[in-house]
């Protein structure tokens, strides 16, 4: 019976070894996976304001680059904390996400704000860096054109030919002017 207890207890071992051991090797895969960031993508990253962004309603978001990890960013708020990273967009706005926490960064010129898509909520909107409050400023002195207003008339200049006057315009026969 002794001699059944040990080998039960090298083979439970045996077991926890190769468990930790598949572990190790599933986190070490992530972490492969996460590091592995194209060129666009790190230029996205290039492009964040970090630091600690106040926001409307006295919130605030701070924002880190990631030493570790080129283009990963830690953002932590009040009562959230999220591992983001960029995704290349159409718009040319900068789009950091989380997707395992649902969350979704979008950093405009002139403001950010971030999104929870899981919960389909706001959670920081009117977000600004320096530089976005300096962009801000000049939208408010001289305000983007709207897409949804009419264009304004081109005025072009038109030439003005000069014609002498003439005598008297010959008339149409009677039969040409039916």
């Amino acid at each position: 019976p002794a001699a059944a207890d040990a080998k039960k207890k090298r083979v439970v071992s045996i077991n926890r070894a190769n468990l930790k051991s598949t572990a190790k090797n599933v986190a070490a895969g992530i972490e492969a996976a996460e590091a592995a960031m194209n060129p666009a993508e790190l230029a996205i990253a290039e492009r964040v304001d970090v630091g600690n962004l106040p926001c409307e309603l006295g919130a605030s978001v701070t924002l880190a680059k990631d030493d570790k990890s080129p283009g990963y960013f830690d953002m932590q708020g009040k009562s959230f904390k999220y591992r983001m990273f960029p995704v290349l967009t159409s718009t040319g706005a900068i789009r950091l996400e989380d997707r395992k926490g649902g969350a979704v960064w979008l950093q405009l010129a002139n403001k950010s704000m971030l999104m929870n898509q899981k919960l389909g909520i706001r959670l920081a909107d009117e977000c600004q860096s320096p530089a976005q409050v300096a962009v801000a400023e000049q939208l408010k002195i001289n305000p983007a054109p709207s897409l949804l207003d009419a264009p304004k008339p081109v005025v072009t200049p038109t030439a003005v030919i000069a014609m002498e006057p003439t005598a008297a315009a010959p008339s149409l026969p009677a039969s040409a002017a039916r």
